[in-house]
């Protein structure tokens, strides 16, 4: 269970990173996004360093168990928010990053359920 493990935390730290990069960068197709979600501009730093953050946590929960689950579970967290921001402004399509923020979930309760089961 454990390689499984570090392969699914590595893929979702990858992409917790990229996507933190584009969050701080303020690129501005994710900017008009956040728009529409009715994210305030001013919270993208914030998150983007959440998203660092879980990256980080989760890379290093692969050595120290209990950040492991801990980070993951943030994670968990971070995007059951995202979906219900997507959900709470009717915004299902790909161009708005609802599919990112389902395959970012489905990404990071892999991780949990791995870590829980290889710990």
């Amino acid at each position: 269970m454990f390689p499984a493990s570090v392969a699914v935390t590595a893929t979702l730290a990858v992409g917790l990173a990229l996507s933190a990069t584009v969050y701080l960068a303020r690129i501005k197709r994710v900017v008009v996004t956040m728009n529409r979600l009715g994210v305030p501009e001013s919270w993208l730093p914030v998150l983007g360093v959440l998203k660092a953050a879980g990256a980080l946590s989760l890379l290093v929960g692969v050595r120290v168990p209990v950040l492991g689950v801990a980070a993951a579970t943030g994670v968990v967290l971070y995007f059951t928010g995202a979906i219900v921001t997507h959900a709470r402004a009717r915004a299902f399509a790909a161009d708005e990053g609802f599919p990112l923020a389902v395959g970012f979930l489905v990404l990071a309760v892999a991780a949990l359920a791995l870590r829980l089961a290889s710990w």
